[in-house]
């Protein structure tokens, strides 16, 4: 499947984001190869460039990244990692190749990277069972660190899309405050509720502003969304 976003910037259109997942083979197994891209636009990339690659290989039966990749450039701050998991000795190996180093690092049962996090959250046992108020809570590794993240349910919603008004769910992520975002709670997601779980819309309260990606194509879902009339 493949997904397409436009970014918003208050009224300015800032950027445009792709989302796709495909088939890849690892130590002679075939995996998921998850592939987030963005970028700005226009006078936004003038004022502030990003540039940024995210990757995951994820093993089709448990939804655990092998491993991840990480190249970015937002206003400056780069990165060019990439992550390799030892499951079995709970490690990932992380390659920096910017600073030209390397580290070990211990990690949970089942952790995900950040990429991995949106596709293990959307194929969720009880991610559309949950009542209003309860959480989904993960490990995710993200900048040599584990965080508890924690995706908390806000209940239904009848969204307006470029598609057509659509029934969705309505949630929270719980992300790190200070760098980007305003606080804790500054971050909300809404997905089509079906077999798809379609990412609709994402609003975020930034430490300057506001951010707004709304979805303008989607390809290779499992079916077509369902329009209210």
């Amino acid at each position: 499947e493949w997904f397409k976003f436009r970014i918003h910037y208050g009224l300015i259109n800032a950027g445009y984001a792709t989302l796709e997942i495909k088939e890849a083979t690892k130590n002679n197994k075939k995996v998921f190869h998850a592939v987030g891209k963005g970028h700005t636009t226009g006078m936004t990339k003038m004022f502030f460039k990003v540039e940024d690659n995210y990757e995951s290989f994820i093993d089709k039966e448990t939804g655990n990244p092998y491993q991840f990749v990480r190249k970015i450039n937002e206003g400056g701050y780069t990165k060019d990692q990439e992550g390799f998991f030892d499951r079995k000795n709970k490690t990932v190996l992380v390659k920096d190749y910017k600073r030209d180093s390397e580290k070990t690092i211990i990690v949970t049962d089942n952790v995900q990277d950040i990429l991995s996090t949106f596709y293990y959250l959307r194929n969720h046992p009880t991610v559309d069972k949950l009542k209003i108020g309860e959480f989904v809570d993960i490990d995710m590794f993200f900048d040599d660190e584990i965080y508890k993240f924690k995706l908390k349910y806000l209940g239904k919603e009848n969204l307006n899309t470029k598609f057509g008004k659509v029934s969705s769910l309505k949630f929270r992520p719980y992300v790190q405050s200070g760098r980007v975002f305003k606080e804790k709670e500054s971050l909300t997601v809404w997905v089509s509720d079906d077999v798809n779980k379609i990412p609709l819309l994402v609003k975020a309260e930034l430490a300057v502003g506001s951010l707004k990606a709304s979805i303008i194509e989607a390809k290779g879902i499992q079916q077509p969304l369902t329009i209210l009339k």
